[in-house]
């Protein structure tokens, strides 16, 4: 299998649209810039696909959802909101300069939303084939998932367009990820005066991140790291509360269920302090396993292309673990997702765009 012959894509085309969506800001839940946004965005899929985009609304923003007609076959998924507050564009403006395009959202993810597209234009037969941003992958995807899950399994293929991984690479696994909010009630007392008449909840959380991260298991990749704490109110008072925020990780159903467990297993050291726990590992696991066939397919598009596994999440977490074959990182080449050296390779843009009109082709003809 080779690339098919179609019409050549435009990387000026595709830097007009990527200058189009960066420059309109799209932070998460600033519900007024994802209205915005997500305009924008079904523009940009209407003028170059044909058609109308829905738009979604929800309590989260607009989701934007296209569909050419016929039986669906594939779904392409990706997100439009963005990390950076409003402003950023100010200090960072979009820019090409020595081969990269630069700007908030340019590798995550608004440059595999661009190539996507235009990789979809080069199609004269584009039936069957769906389009999901939504506007909330950022922060959980709680108001998109059902819809995510809903179309997945209509669909029955789907592919993600979050950045590569490193070297242009696919992703082909990814780890569960969930947060999780250890709150931590004590007793406040008069520090100098009185302070064995409190119940010190900043040592209690002190004993409780130890006890966390004693819960990792890295070398069958099981992360759990605690990277938010909070306690006390003044210097001269015994703290009465204490919160910690954990970051967990995990490759496999098991450890999502052991470390959810154990979670709900905490119990405090202090005598007077108590424990409540929120949380959970929210997106599931992505086996390797759900991309292999996509994979395959891509690599005899492409067979310098390389496959990895990595620990960060996506909305194709949620498609994998219906069973749905799921393929992630076909979006931009390029590095720094949410970083201030956010950048995306321009010479890489035509070959991803054409290697979307493999895949779909490919899936359309299976």
């Amino acid at each position: 299998m080779t690339m098919p012959k179609t019409v050549p894509v435009s990387v000026d085309a595709m830097l007009e649209d990527l200058r189009t969506l960066v420059e309109i800001e799209s932070p998460s839940r600033d519900l007024d810039a994802l209205s915005a946004s997500a305009k924008i965005v079904a523009a940009v899929i209407e003028s170059r696909l044909g058609g109308q985009a829905e738009l979604i609304e929800t309590e989260a923003g607009p989701h934007v959802h296209w569909s050419a007609g016929g039986d669906p076959k594939v779904l392409i998924l990706g997100h439009h909101d963005t990390v950076f507050p409003l402003g950023t564009l100010e200090r960072r403006p979009f820019r090409v300069e020595d081969g990269h395009a630069t700007g908030p959202g340019v590798f995550d993810m608004l440059g595999g939303l661009v190539q996507a597209i235009h990789g979809l234009a080069a199609l004269e037969d584009r039936s069957g084939v769906e389009i999901l941003v939504t506007a909330d992958e950022e922060v959980g995807s709680h108001s998109s998932r059902a819809l995510i899950e809903e179309r997945a399994l209509a669909c029955g293929a789907v592919l993600v367009f979050e950045g590569a991984a490193d070297g242009g690479a696919l992703k082909t696994g990814r780890k569960g990820c969930g947060t999780f909010q250890v709150s931590i009630a004590g007793r406040a007392s008069h520090a100098g005066l009185e302070p064995e008449a409190g119940v010190n909840a900043l040592i209690e959380a002190s004993h409780q991140v130890l006890d966390i991260a004693a819960l990792g298991r890295p070398e069958i990749g099981t992360t759990v790291t605690p990277t938010v704490a909070s306690a006390g109110t003044l210097d001269n008072v015994v703290p009465a509360e204490a919160t910690l925020i954990v970051d967990v990780r995990v490759e496999s159903a098991d450890e999502k269920e052991r470390v959810e467990s154990a979670f709900a297993a905490l119990s405090p050291h202090l005598d007077g302090a108590s424990i409540a726990v929120q949380g959970a590992v929210g997106r599931p696991p992505m086996p390797e396993s759900a991309s292999a066939s996509l994979f395959a397919v891509a690599k005899r598009l492409l067979p310098q292309l390389e496959g990895k596994a990595v620990g960060g999440g996506s909305d194709g977490n949620f498609t994998a673990a219906l069973g749905v074959p799921t393929l992630d990182g076909l979006g931009a080449v390029g590095g720094g997702a949410h970083a201030d050296h956010e950048y995306l390779v321009v010479d890489a843009m035509a070959e991803r765009a054409h290697l979307v009109t493999g895949l779909v082709t490919a899936i359309q003809n299976a």
